[in-house]
């Protein structure tokens, strides 16, 4: 602590000597030039950006209490949504599920449709298209795999298909 004070006072004693050294008229424009930079850095650190984030402020706040409306609004919707007993697929059926196989140009050797579960064996088709029939079926039938093996087979993209699905109740 001694030392930190001993090259204050040192610093101290080298800028009195500085000063001491410049006439009045010196003194007076170097002090006028320091409340220049101090008022300019004031100005520029503080006042300034004060200023211009205010002024952004009004700008933003009217679209920001929109978008607080429309979040309260989505919201409100949701919980409303959400408070509705989900919509029940349609039961299974064979014709059923063989429209919509018919209708993904999907070909069976083997379709059965027991209750809430499907089988259905797969010769030679194009594996896009079995994907994309899987989809539509979790989205609109809420049907699972339960069990299933893929195999390919001759051409890229063709292949062997079994799988056992099974349509999930809204109680689950």
């Amino acid at each position: 602590m001694a030392k930190l004070n001993d090259t204050i006072n040192g610093y101290r004693a080298a800028a009195a000597t500085w000063w001491s050294a410049r006439t009045e008229q010196e003194q007076r424009m170097l002090a006028i030039g320091g409340v220049v930079v101090a008022l300019g850095l004031v100005w520029g650190v503080l006042v300034d950006p004060a200023l211009t984030g205010r002024a952004r402020l009004q700008k933003e706040l009217p679209q920001l209490n929109q978008q607080v409306a429309e979040l309260q609004s989505l919201a409100g919707e949701a919980s409303q949504l959400a408070a509705q007993p989900p919509v029940q697929p349609q039961p299974l059926s064979k014709d059923g599920v063989a429209a919509r196989l018919q209708a993904a140009g999907l070909a069976t050797q083997n379709l059965a449709v027991t209750g809430d579960y499907i089988k259905v064996e797969f010769k030679g088709v194009p594996f896009p298209g079995l994907v994309t029939w899987l989809d539509a079926m979790r989205r609109e039938q809420r049907v699972v795999v339960q069990e299933g093996s893929v195999t390919q087979q001759g051409p890229a993209g063709q292949v062997d298909a079994n799988l056992t699905l099974r349509q999930e109740s809204s109680a689950q």
